[in-house]
């Protein structure tokens, strides 16, 4: 159970806090844009769901309903900081679609915001959301220290030599 919740809520607790406010910063702004993106799609709209379907996906409202959340749900959570990593990897799946899939015969300006967006989810993917986050906060208590202020692995005391 530990490891799973380290994996869901624990991250990347900066070597120093500018690295904490870096990923604050970086979080909080993607995040909120995230949000604001996926709000225009929460109902999906019937061209969304049109969109959807010409891409080949088998039942398009379902994941017309799918993407919207993503960017909405996804880009709250992201910029709270709560359950990051499963957030992340939410956007990122429906951004690398959005960049690959969706605008992938146009030319890179199209596709340009969608990767950028797939960048930023697989950083917070990969790290965590950062000490100053709702994961730092929860990971600190029930997980100790380790959890919301240092890398995956690194909450036990080195070996000695």
């Amino acid at each position: 159970m530990h490891r799973i919740l380290a994996l869901l809520i624990g991250g990347y607790g900066g070597a120093s806090p500018l690295a904490d406010v870096g990923l604050l910063v970086l979080r909080v702004f993607a995040g909120l844009t995230m949000a604001v993106h996926g709000l225009g799609k929460v109902p999906p709209n019937e061209g969304l769901v049109e969109t959807v379907a010409s891409l080949g996906f088998p039942a398009p409202v379902f994941f017309a309903w799918s993407a919207g959340l993503a960017e909405l749900v996804g880009g709250i959570l992201l910029a709270v900081g709560l359950l990051t990593r499963p957030a992340a990897a939410a956007v990122l799946f429906t951004m690398l679609v959005a960049g690959f899939i969706l605008h992938g015969s146009q030319p890179f300006a199209e596709k340009e915001l969608a990767l950028l967006y797939a960048a930023v989810s697989f950083a917070f993917l990969l790290v965590g959301a950062g000490r100053y986050s709702l994961d730092g906060l929860i990971g600190g208590r029930l997980l100790g220290s380790g959890a919301g202020g240092r890398p995956l692995g690194r909450d036990r005391a080195p070996s000695p030599r």
